[in-house]
C-alpha cells in the first residue's frame, strides 16, 4: 500500500506502517483518526484495511525447529573457516543432514550467505493453509446455507456441534466462518453472503470501536428501576419485557423482549407520539396470557409519557432506566441490534406492515441463542407457559 510523500511522488507503507495501521484499527480507530496519525492519507488506511476485510493479519513467528538467523551466521563462518558439516552440526546441536541441506538449498558452499539465507527461507515460509471451508465442500454447503437463513456465524458453529456431534469434519469455528467471509483472498465464501450477517458490514470492525448513543430527555411520574422486583433480575419468572423504539426516517416501530426467554414482540407504530405509541402497545400487550403480563422496563424516551394509562390498560407496571443507561435493559438493547440485520440503520420503517413484523420476529424467536444453552425463544417461552399453567 502506498502513500503520496512530500514530493508528490507515492511509496510503499513499510511494515512498521502497517503494523500501526493494524493496531489503531483494533483499537476501534477509524481511518481519518488513523490517517492523521500517521501522517497518511484516510484512503491509504482504509486500503490496508479493506485488503484483508478489516482482519488483523496474524503475527508471523519462526517455527522453533526452524534454523535462526543466529545459526546460519555461525554455518557461514564455519565454511569460511573450512569446517565440516558434521562439526558445524555438532557445534549447533543440529543433525549434518539438516545443515548439508541448509547449504544445497543456498548456493552452496562458495556462495552460502546467511543473511540471503535466512531471507529466502523466511519468504519461502509463507505457504497458506487452505482453510477448513476451502476443503471440506459438504460442510461448506452448510454454513453457505445456514447463512442464507441470516443465521451468525455462532449459531452455525453451535448447531453444527450439537447436530453432528461425532462428525469433526462437521465443525467450524464461528472465527473461521467470519475471516472465511472477510478475507475475500481465501476465495471460499462469496462476499455477497455478508449481506445475511446482522450489521451488513463490508469489513469487520473490532469490538473496541466505540458506540455511543444520547439519551432522549426526561419523564415525570416514572418508577425507577431501583424499585424493580429482585424475582425481576433473576429472569426465573416469565412476564418481565424490555421495551424501546426502532427509529427510521420519521418512522418507527416498539421493540418488547421477554426477560425470561429472550422472546420478541415486533409493533407497528405509525407515529411517535406518545398516545399513538401506548395506544400500539397497549393493544399488543393485553393480547398476552395473564402470566405473560408482569411488569415493562423501558428507558427514558418521551414517547412513554403515558406510562401511566399503560399500566391502567394492561396492569403492567412500567419501571423506567436510568438515564444514559442502555445497558439497564440489555436484553433488548441486543435485540435492537439483531434487528438491523432486517432494518439498516436509514431504512424508512413507514411500509412495513404489521405481518412483515411478525414474519421477522418469527425467525428470531425460532433462531437458537448461546445464552439460552442454543434453544430457540419460542422453546423457551412455550416452556415457561406450560409451567405456569
Amino acid at each position: 500500500m502506498r502513500k503520496r510523500n512530500k514530493r508528490g511522488n507515492y511509496k510503499r507503507l513499510s511494515v512498521a506502517e502497517r503494523d500501526a495501521v493494524w493496531a489503531a484499527w483494533q483499537a476501534g480507530g477509524g481511518a481519518a483518526e488513523i490517517g492523521t496519525t500517521l501522517s497518511s492519507a484516510a484512503a491509504t488506511v482504509r486500503g490496508v484495511v479493506r485488503g484483508r476485510g478489516g482482519v488483523a493479519p496474524v503475527p508471523r513467528h519462526r517455527a522453533v525447529r526452524a534454523l535462526s538467523l543466529a545459526e546460519r551466521e555461525e554455518i557461514s563462518r564455519g565454511l569460511a573457516a573450512d569446517e565440516s558439516v558434521r562439526a558445524i552440526g555438532r557445534r549447533l546441536g543440529r543433525a549434518p543432514s539438516s545443515i548439508s541441506r541448509e547449504i544445497r538449498r543456498h548456493g552452496g558452499s562458495s556462495h552460502y550467505r546467511a543473511l540471503a539465507a535466512d531471507a529466502v527461507a523466511w519468504r519461502q515460509a509463507l505457504r497458506p493453509k487452505p482453510c477448513r471451508l476451502a476443503t471440506h465442500a459438504r460442510l461448506r454447503a452448510m454454513v453457505v446455507t445456514k447463512l442464507r437463513a441470516e443465521w451468525s456465524p455462532q449459531q452455525i458453529a453451535a448447531w453444527l456441534v450439537s447436530t453432528y456431534p461425532d462428525d469433526p469434519t462437521m465443525h467450524v469455528s464461528h472465527e473461521t466462518i467470519y475471516r472465511t467471509l472477510y478475507i475475500q483472498a481465501r476465495g471460499v465464501l462469496k462476499q455477497e453472503l455478508t449481506a445475511h450477517l446482522r450489521w451488513r458490514r463490508q469489513v469487520r470492525r473490532p469490538r473496541t470501536a466505540a458506540l455511543r448513543k444520547d439519551g432522549r430527555g426526561q419523564l415525570v411520574d416514572i418508577v425507577s428501576i431501583s424499585e424493580r422486583p429482585p424475582s425481576v433480575e433473576d429472569r426465573a419468572i416469565p412476564g418481565h419485557w424490555e421495551g424501546d423504539l426502532v427509529t427510521g426516517p420519521r418512522s418507527q416501530i416498539a421493540t418488547l423482549v421477554e426477560r425470561h426467554s429472550r422472546y420478541v414482540l415486533l409493533v407497528r407504530v405509525p407515529a411517535r407520539d406518545t398516545t399513538t405509541v401506548v395506544r400500539a402497545l397497549t393493544r399488543r400487550v393485553r393480547r398476552l396470557p395473564a402470566s405473560l403480563r408482569q411488569s415493562l422496563t423501558w428507558d427514558r424516551g418521551k414517547e412513554m409519557a403515558d406510562h401511566q394509562a399503560f399500566t391502567v390498560a394492561t396492569d403492567v407496571q412500567v419501571y423506567f432506566c436510568d438515564p444514559r443507561s442502555p445497558w439497564q435493559r440489555g436484553s433488548n438493547e441486543n435485540t435492537n441490534g439483531l434487528l438491523r440485520q432486517y432494518f439498516p440503520k436509514g431504512m424508512d420503517l413507514t411500509n412495513l406492515s404489521q405481518r412483515q413484523l411478525d414474519a421477522v420476529a418469527l425467525k428470531l424467536n425460532t433462531r437458537p441463542r448461546q445464552t439460552l444453552g442454543w434453544k430457540t425463544p419460542a422453546q423457551m417461552l412455550a416452556v415457561a407457559v406450560a409451567s405456569t399453567g
